[in-house]
């Protein structure tokens, strides 16, 4: 004979099952799927101290598709670009939700602000939409810096640091000025020299045409522009006297990751966070510039030296290090700060997400 049950009690059944199984969900597993410029990155990530920057990286993984140099050309995404993508976005939402037991809240997919140019961005949006039943964002391009400050330096840090990334186009970043009654306010910094661009700048002042790629002419050349990148880079401090006050910089981008993995061995690069000295940055400048062969051989035997030299050649090395020295060099009282790479790059915007949706943290600046 069947015994009838309780209707209160199948409530709290199924109450406490359904809390079960939002328990079991990983609260503290975040994951992020970004279509950057020239390839899709997927990262999850476990946060200990979303304050601190305590995190570890569960999985990373990488797919290169040249998108910036479709919109570029024809000012829109071709449909193989948009299946591609699409299929690749929803194929790592599955994967990533089966190994993880990931939160639905805590998964997020963006696009990098060349996206907004495309003239068929709302077809990719929509597919994506249907296919994973997630939106599309776009980051900002006006709201990249403080994405950047927001993810690299630890917010416990906020107050005391600077941030600048050193890019291809220009180097940019930011700080947190403190106002009266509690209140934040977000402080852009910006270099109009970029590893690319001062380059581009260099090569444009050899009179010589057929010495552009003479790496001796080059290096003369680039010695002597130094005096207008220095003078550019005073001006950006003379401008922001708050920065003389803070004690920590946080450094990003291409041209610190270049010297961290080129100097540095494996053992420091484990790290989220490496600690760097401008004596550092010196020695490895005259490496690249005295006995390039070194770096070179470095890469026959590891991996992440030979990523770096297929990314950027020499001149771009070597640019990209002037403006390193040259910020660092202009920075008031240097020896008394600390000088950080935040090497985690790829999950920047993904720390920065989180840190605005925590309620422990006041990002509202």
């Amino acid at each position: 004979m069947l015994k009838k049950h309780n209707p209160k009690f199948l409530f709290f059944t199924l109450l406490t099952l359904f809390f079960s199984v939002t328990a079991f969900s990983q609260k503290s597993v975040y994951a992020g799927i970004e279509i950057g410029r020239r390839a899709i990155k997927v990262s999850v990530i476990d946060v200990s101290n979303i304050r601190k920057a305590d995190y570890k990286i569960l999985s990373f993984w990488t797919e290169r598709i040249p998108f910036a140099d479709h919109i570029d050309s024809k000012g829109e995404l071709t449909p193989e670009d948009i299946t591609k993508t699409s299929v690749t976005v929803t194929n790592q939402l599955q994967k990533i939700k089966a190994e993880n037991k990931i939160l639905e809240e805590n998964i997020f997919i963006v696009a990098a602000p060349v996206f907004a140019s495309a003239r068929n961005i709302d077809v990719l949006k929509n597919k994506i939409a249907i296919l994973t039943g997630k939106q599309l964002e776009i980051l900002e391009v006006n709201e990249e810096a403080k994405t950047l400050v927001k993810g690299a330096i630890p917010p416990v840090d906020f107050a005391n640091a600077f941030l600048l990334d050193i890019g291809a186009q220009t180097t940019k970043g930011g700080y947190i000025d403190e106002l009266k009654d509690g209140k934040l306010e977000f402080v852009p910094l910006e270099l109009s020299f970029g590893t690319m661009t001062l380059t581009d700048a260099v090569e444009k002042t050899v009179v010589n045409k057929s010495q552009v790629n003479d790496m001796s002419t080059y290096q003369e050349k680039s010695f002597d522009y130094n005096v207008i990148l220095r003078k550019k880079t005073k001006e950006l401090f003379d401008a922001n006297p708050p920065l003389a006050k803070k004690n920590k910089l946080y450094l990003s981008g291409g041209a610190v990751w270049a010297f961290s993995t080129l100097f540095y061995d494996e053992t420091v690069n484990k790290d989220h966070y490496v600690a760097l000295t401008l004596q550092d940055v010196i020695d490895y400048d005259a490496i690249l510039k005295n006995n390039f062969g070194k770096f070179t051989n470095l890469a026959k035997t590891n991996k992440e030296a030979a990523r770096v030299l297929s990314t950027y050649d020499q001149k771009y090395l070597i640019s990209a290090n002037n403006i390193l020295v040259t910020c660092l060099e202009s920075i008031p009282d240097l020896a008394s700060k600390k000088v950080y790479f935040a090497k985690e790059g790829q999950v920047i915007w993904l720390i920065s997400y989180i840190a605005d949706r925590s309620k422990k943290i006041n990002t509202n600046f």
